[in-house]
């Protein structure tokens, strides 16, 4: 049970929204965007997250677009995991998305929610990282496309009032060759220890983590590394191990020490499935 009350808002445009958003925050009503609401309504019940307006992006027709459309991959905000897994255009994050919560709660949970929660995995977005992928942004300053990059760098880069609309994702990156591995601590759907995501792009190995440090990232260092020619399996694995200068996680799922351990593992993991692949 939610212990506060607050309105609740459904507006059927992005403008309409922002204006929306703007005009609440100016009362002190502290809005919040809203889309499947799994993460708030969890929050809220533990007294963690509070607002007095929640607005609804569900009825905005540019959220819930999901198409491939001139040589891209358009989704929106408020689109589903389930509806990502089921028309699973993009295979990568199709896999990836099946393995966060359960079905039942995967009806619900919007890939917007998934990318720009406070829970720190954010497992969705490491496919997107390694596409490249554009980002739609509205606030009262306008409409903006960015690269996922300058908004994900450890935290989450944009204004208070933007509305994430839709993730576009060059066609291209669909159907390459590409692995993902999750170790949890009990069960398979779990909050990750250690998520990898790769593929491999024209030669190339790219590769991203979540669970690893306080934040879902992909890091070029480490790619410089895993493409080395010149060096041995086992010099690329000790080689990305010490490269990662940021705190590794140590909490009730597992020490640091172990997580690197898992790393290891998995990193020699992807080196032979993409030897595979040539």
């Amino acid at each position: 049970m939610i212990a506060f009350d607050f309105e609740y808002y459904k507006p059927d445009t992005v403008e309409d929204a922002v204006k929306l958003y703007n005009k609440l925050n100016s009362n002190g009503k502290k809005p919040i965007y809203y889309g499947g609401g799994t993460e708030f309504i969890s929050m809220a019940r533990m007294n963690n997250r509070y607002t007095e307006a929640v607005i609804d992006i569900k009825g905005i027709p540019e959220c819930n677009v999901h198409e491939i459309k001139n040589n891209k991959l358009i989704m929106g905000s408020a689109i589903t995991l389930t509806d990502i897994s089921e028309a699973n255009y993009f295979p990568l994050l199709g896999y990836i998305v099946r393995r966060i919560a359960d079905h039942t709660i995967q009806d619900k949970i919007t890939l917007g929610g998934n990318l720009m929660g406070t829970i720190i995995y954010r497992e969705s977005i490491l496919a997107l990282l390694l596409s490249n992928c554009d980002i739609v942004l509205q606030g009262s300053k306008g409409k903006r496309v960015v690269p996922i990059s300058d908004i994900c760098d450890k935290k989450i880069g944009i204004e208070d009032d933007e509305i994430l609309i839709q993730v576009i994702v060059d066609e291209r990156f669909l159907s390459l060759p590409y692995l993902h591995v999750k170790r949890t601590k009990h069960e398979k759907i779990d909050y990750p220890l250690i998520t990898m995501a790769a593929i491999k792009d024209k030669n190339r190995t790219l590769i991203s983590f979540s669970g690893l440090c306080e934040y879902p990232f992909r890091s070029l260092k480490i790619e410089e590394i895993l493409n080395d020619s010149s060096l041995s399996k086992k010099e690329k694995i000790k080689k990305v191990i010490e490269s990662i200068t940021d705190k590794i996680l140590h909490d009730i799922g597992g020490s640091s020490e172990y997580r690197k351990f898992m790393l290891g593992d998995i990193l020699s993991r992807a080196f032979d499935k993409f030897q595979e692949v040539g």
